[in-house]
């Protein structure tokens, strides 16, 4: 039981650090799908490649255990804004589940803001 003690909080980083890197990677991939995306909803669609820099260094920054209650607060705050922004239409179940989806994830964000990066980091907690 310790040792899951002990690495749950690295598994966790690793399983929210690596759907941000991806995300961050995918943007890139299609930067101009991303703009339209962003643009979609009112929001400049310059605002991509800052969104997609953002996902990379948050999930590089979990993973590694980085500066992660910093981390943690920016990345809580970025989900919340685009669960608002973004998947707002509640008549689309879709849309209804990516909103809930990223309340659980700022609230993972919010865990790891008030108990940090764990033992295996590079914060020292």
């Amino acid at each position: 039981m310790e040792q899951l003690k002990t690495y749950s909080p690295l598994i966790a980083r690793l399983f929210i650090g690596g759907f941000f890197l991806l995300a961050g990677v995918g943007k890139v991939a299609d930067i101009a799908g991303t703009a339209g995306y962003i643009q979609s909803v009112g929001l400049p669609g310059f605002l991509a490649w800052p969104a997609a820099i953002f996902e990379i260094v948050l999930g590089l920054a979990l993973i590694v255990g980085y500066q992660t209650r910093i981390a943690a607060l920016a990345g809580a705050a970025f989900c919340l804004f685009t669960a608002v922004v973004f998947h707002n239409n509640f008549a689309d179940q879709m849309q209804m589940i990516m909103f809930l989806k990223n309340f659980s994830i700022a609230g993972a964000f919010l865990m790891f803001f008030a108990h940090g990066a764990g033992a295996v980091a590079l914060d020292k907690n």
